[in-house]
């Protein structure tokens, strides 16, 4: 019988389990950009300046780096299924208690009073407890699905499943600025984060019926079952816990390679979470753009980046093919990626023509770290073995979520010195200007640290 045929025989019921994958990460993407969509509204309301703003978000990321270094091992403790589930409870919990953040910043506001911390308004203080809840649950879906992908199909599968459920981050940032802006005006901020926030209940009906170890789900057939586990051996299928567990977070800091990537992440995670939540407020301050306006070019935007991930996928395979081997092909594409960046030094000379100008030039940006990112991942596997692998890419992510935290509380600082002078202009310039070089820098830095990846 045809191969092909024999497998397409078996049964598809793991892609299901992809589809529920990639759904849940599109919620995950949708709460977290409900908040930077709505920044221009809550700034005028609850008269925030830039450095409130700032500040809630690097809480947001800081703890969602910290957390991130424990939830993949609490969820190979408790399960693939509980673990997800608890995950995607709490962080849908804290979306939806933005929308009661000043009555819960009441309470906070007196309790840092008694501490003797002043100077955090209610509402402030409103949002970094439900911004911490919300980073809280979202730290462990990366891990749970990743796992759940190991669980659920061969080795041979997994980059194709993984690329499908990661896909879901940019559909979520897509679907987030053509249905809140719009939910917004209509329904009210609060309705917005309510609304976002219980899509991740429906979810959970679907996940807590349609998922179970494979073991145990009796939706598979036994060919499937057996296709699945085929050369997959028990620490394979459930991520190395016995392994990673002997592997000391200190231990791996003593290695250069680890503080290439570590330092890769701090130094361009920034740039990416700054596109995440200072892009409406840019469009809305240096153009003018307010509720639904910013729908259609965020979407544009956001759309780019799904290139970025797919090419910058396959773009060490060019290098490949005319003889580099993988690891010296990754790195020349890397560099080549982080000459891209550069285009939006061009973004406030040539935004006075089109804001489409800039639209389209942060798009490039933003779609190059999305390329810079798939290729820094894999530079963990192409240095370390198997077993380090996990723990060194949760040094690098926290890293990167300091970096991306500093970066948001320092252009918050940034943006109300500019704007106390009427010149806000030039304080998008000076931010623009870091994003333009970071990936150069961290690329000239990870070449020091170590000059052939190995």
């Amino acid at each position: 019988m045809d191969k092909t045929k024999l497998i397409n025989n078996i049964g598809n019921y793991r892609w299901t389990i992809c589809t529920l994958l990639f759904f849940g990460t599109t919620i995950n993407y949708l709460d977290r950009q409900v908040l930077s969509l709505l920044h221009p509204i809550l700034e005028e309301e609850l008269k925030w300046t830039n450095t409130d703003y700032g500040l809630i978000t690097a809480v947001f990321q800081l703890t969602y780096g910290l957390f991130t270094l424990f939830s993949g091992r609490l969820i190979d403790k408790i399960g693939t299924k509980k673990g997800y589930a608890i995950a995607l409870i709490i962080w849908s919990i804290g979306a939806i208690l933005h929308a009661f953040a000043i009555p819960i910043g009441k309470g906070t506001s007196d309790l840092l009073g008694i501490l003797g911390i002043t100077g955090i308004s209610v509402s402030v203080a409103g949002f970094i407890i439900a911004r911490a809840i919300l980073a809280i649950g979202e730290s462990a879906n990366f891990p749970a699905a990743i796992k759940a992908t190991a669980e659920y199909f061969p080795k041979k599968e997994r980059s194709l499943a993984t690329g499908i459920f990661n896909s879901g981050s940019n559909i979520g940032a897509i679907l987030a600025p053509l249905t809140v802006p719009w939910i917004a005006y209509h329904l009210g901020w609060e309705s917005s984060f309510i609304i976002i926030g219980s899509l991740g209940f429906v979810w959970l009906v679907f996940w807590w019926i349609y998922y179970d170890d494979p073991s145990k789900q009796k939706r598979l057939t036994a060919e499937e079952y057996e296709y699945i586990t085929e050369g997959n051996e028990v620490n394979d299928i459930a991520p190395e816990e016995i392994k990673e567990t002997k592997t000391s977070w200190f231990k791996l800091l003593a290695f250069k390679e680890t503080w290439a990537f570590t330092l890769g992440k701090f130094f361009t995670d920034g740039v990416w979470w700054f596109l995440l939540f200072w892009l409406p407020s840019y469009l809305t301050s240096q153009f003018g753009l307010k509720n639904t306006d910013i729908t259609l070019p965020l979407a544009v935007l956001y759309s780019m980046t799904m290139v970025g991930s797919i090419c910058g996928g396959w773009f060490p395979l060019y290098f490949i093919k005319r003889g580099y081997d993988t690891a010296p092909a990754r790195r020349k594409a890397m560099f080549f990626i982080a000459l891209i960046p550069l285009v939006v030094l061009l973004v406030q000379p040539l935004g006075e023509i089109t804001f489409w100008i800039p639209v389209l030039l942060i798009g490039t940006c933003a779609s190059a770290h999305q390329a810079w990112s798939a290729n820094l991942y894999s530079t963990v596997s192409d240095m370390f073995p198997k077993y380090a692998i996990a723990s060194v890419i949760g040094i690098g992510t926290m890293a990167g979520s300091i970096g991306g935290a500093l970066t948001s509380f320092l252009v918050g600082r940034l943006f109300d010195v500019y704007k106390a002078t009427g010149d806000l202009t030039s304080g998008y310039t000076i931010v623009f200007g870091f994003c333009a070089v970071a990936y150069l820098f961290a690329w000239f830095i990870m070449k020091l640290l170590v000059p052939k990846l190995k």
